[in-house]
């Protein structure tokens, strides 16, 4: 007889499923569209595209784009009331924060206020577990 999800978990040992249900809850965390982000802020089209000063068919075609500008997605994130990090990770080095990329026309306020940082720069940063 086929076994169900639930004893086939409570077979494993106890720190196993510890770490199937850590990274449960990351893979709970993440998003995987614009949508999906605009969703979890409880915002809707209508309040993006107020934000963006822009139509709410440009609002969904943003969200169902898979290509855009850098400038295009922070100006959403922002929008949405969030704030866009880049983090750029190697092998064996410390994480690097790439900021002002989208900010060329000098169109971001959160990005240009960091300073030197904002135009173009990189700075290194702790690496999290």
């Amino acid at each position: 007889m086929a076994k169900t999800l639930d004893e086939v978990l409570a077979a494993l040992p106890k720190a196993r499923r510890d770490r199937i249900d850590a990274r449960y809850e990351e893979l709970r965390k993440e998003v995987e569209s614009l949508a999906a982000l605009r969703k979890a802020a409880g915002k809707a089209q209508v309040d993006i595209a107020a934000s963006l000063k822009i139509s709410q068919p440009s609002v969904s075609k943003i969200e169902k784009q898979t290509d855009m500008y850098l400038s295009t997605l922070r100006n959403y994130v922002e929008a949405v009331g969030g704030d866009l990090e880049l983090v750029v990770r190697f092998p064996r080095q410390p994480s690097l924060h790439l900021s002002g990329l989208g900010d060329v026309l000098g169109l971001g306020g959160a990005s240009r206020a960091r300073g030197k940082l904002a135009r173009g720069g990189m700075r290194r940063t702790a690496k999290r577990a």
